[in-house]
Formats: structure tokens, sequence, C-alpha cells
């Protein structure tokens, strides 16, 4: 029986790969990502699976976390791991093509290989945070929402224009009373509270930054350094040269594109208004970088600042990201 498995997981269902001793895999597809699907995991692991064994899957927004609450619960070593870390094994492996099965197959030997950083066993989130997460993501629908009416009415028939500018109106007050049930939640706990407020003292970040931030992030002792938090936001550079020809180097985007998106204008802002940033801005431009190169070394800074203040409890302090 195996001690390991990958699971390769979308919105509606997940497929699932558990190595053999003679190189090939035994694999489940199309498993329904609900309490049904559970039930079906449950018995084939137990058929063909260790007690405890280790279970990898992706950070793959909120669709695995209901999965791996379930088999955290029912005593498997359950790890999440950041799309970054899977995207470079993905490489290091030799694998060019992708379909549910071959990554769950790609998940499985993730698990069983042999780490420089070893894979750190995932547990539940605070529920404070999981709520937060789920106010933000209504946020963010509710906006979208708000947006697709708006362009529907600038071309819209007379006869639906009221209908439209209605429906915007419910949505806009809707979306006043989410924001309202964010600061309220944030302001309602300590630790959420302590560390927004920290948070709020870096040039260029509010209080919808801070609070993805707050959300995406979740307990910062995940990550063992500034760098691992750049990984997690996918704004890594990835390099490509090879002998004497270097290419571009664009950010990896393997990641958080929810903490990019909502680090972009914060850092627009602090080039314009703060003297470490500003400073940066001149030193990048001088050397010849373009303007979304720029910005991308602005936000992994903020994301360095992030860290720091969050890691330290102190309030940020220019001087010394200056100094830096």
């Amino acid at each position: 029986m195996s001690n390991v498995v990958g699971i390769d997981i979308a919105k509606n269902t997940f497929d699932v790969a558990t190595p053999l001793p003679n190189g090939k895999y035994r694999t489940r597809s199309k498993i329904p990502n609900n309490t049904s699907g559970f039930a079906q995991l449950d018995s084939w692991l137990k058929q063909h699976c260790e007690p405890g064994a280790r279970i990898v899957m992706e950070a793959t927004s909120v669709y695995h976390e209901a999965l791996a609450e379930h088999l955290y619960h029912q005593g498997y070593e359950v790890i999440v791991s950041n799309p970054a870390r899977i995207h470079y094994f993905k490489k290091s492996e030799g694998v060019h093509y992708k379909t549910d099965k071959v990554d769950a197959k790609l998940l499985a030997d993730f698990a069983e290989a042999r780490h420089k950083k070893p894979l750190s066993p995932w547990k539940p989130e605070p529920a404070s945070l999981r709520r937060l997460r789920a106010l933000l993501r209504r946020l963010d629908d509710l906006q979208e929402m708000l947006q697709m009416e708006r362009n529907r009415q600038d071309v819209a028939d007379l006869v639906v224009r009221e209908s439209i500018s209605s429906h915007i109106g419910h949505i806009e007050k809707d979306i006043a009373q989410t924001r309202q049930l964010i600061k309220q939640h944030i302001d309602d706990d300590p630790d959420l509270r302590g560390k927004r407020d920290l948070l709020l003292t870096i040039d260029g970040i509010g209080e919808k930054t801070a609070s993805v931030i707050l959300a995406e992030l979740g307990d910062l002792a995940e990550f063992r350094s500034a760098r691992a938090i750049v990984s997690f936001a996918g704004l890594n550079p990835r390099l490509a040269e090879s002998g004497t020809f270097k290419g571009r180097t664009p950010i990896s985007k393997a990641g958080s594109g929810r903490i990019r998106r909502a680090l972009y204008l914060p850092s627009i802002t602090a080039m314009n208004m703060s003297e470490p940033m500003m400073a940066m801005k001149s030193r990048l431009r001088a050397n010849g970088k373009a303007g979304k190169q720029i910005v991308c070394a602005v936000m992994r800074k903020m994301l360095h600042i992030v860290f720091g203040v969050l890691k330290s409890g102190k309030s940020y302090d220019p001087k010394l990201a200056l100094a830096q």
C-alpha cells in the first residue's frame, strides 16, 4: 500500500494518483469535489493507501479547502503546496504537457521526492481568517457584477435601462455593506486588527489592500522568509539566460494573483510619494529598466516590507527601508 498520494483539484472534480512499485500509477479520475466525492475518496484511500499517508495538492483558489480539511480530520498528512513549487518541480521533471491525470501523478511524485526545503503539513486556518477571505471574495464578485452592469448600461436600449440602473443601485448598496462587514470583522478580531494597523503604516497601503494581504497570506509562520512570500505572490523573476543570451525576465505569475492585483495600485502610489520607493524607481530607471519591471520590483520590495513589519510587530520605518 502506498504512503503518498497526489490530488489535482478543479472546481467541480478532482483526480487522484498514487505510485506503484513497478513505476506505474494507480489513478481515479473525475471524483466530484463535494461531500459525496469525499466519501468515494475515503473508500479508495482505505483500500490502496496506508493510514496517515502523505497527500499533496496545490493551493487552487478556494477549491482545495474543503477537501484538505476533510482529509486532515481523517488523520492524513495533508500538504497544500505553493503552485510555484509545483511549477518548478514540473519543469525539473521535464513535463511539458498538462492533463488532470498527469498533474495528479506529478503531485504524487512531488510528495515522494527529496526536497531541500521540507514540505510543511497543512492544518485548517482559524475561522476568522476564512470568514475574512469569504467576505473579500464576495466583494470582488459584487464589484465585477457592478462593472458588467455599468458596461451594459452604456449600450442598453431605453426599455431596459431603468432595470439596469435599479440593479446597479442594489449592487452598490451590497458593496457598501460588505465593505463595512470586512472592516467590522477585522476590528472585532484583536489579531487581525493589530496586523491591519501595522500594514496601514506602510506607504501606499490602505484598508482594502491590507485586508487582502491578511486574507491571502494567512499564518505568517508558514513563510520562512520574505522571498517565500514573493514566490507565493508569483512576483519572483523567471530568468531566461543561456550562455551569452539573456532574454527578458518576466515574473513567474505562479502564485496568488489576488495579492499581485491588490499591490499594483499601492505600488504606483508608493513610487510617487514614498522616499525609499522613489529612490528605487530612479535607480532602476537609470539602469534601463522598463516601467513594468520597475513596478514589479517595487511590489516585491513592498512584500519584503510587509514581511518585516508583520514579523517584527513594529510599524514601518522609511529610514530603515531607505538604508536597505
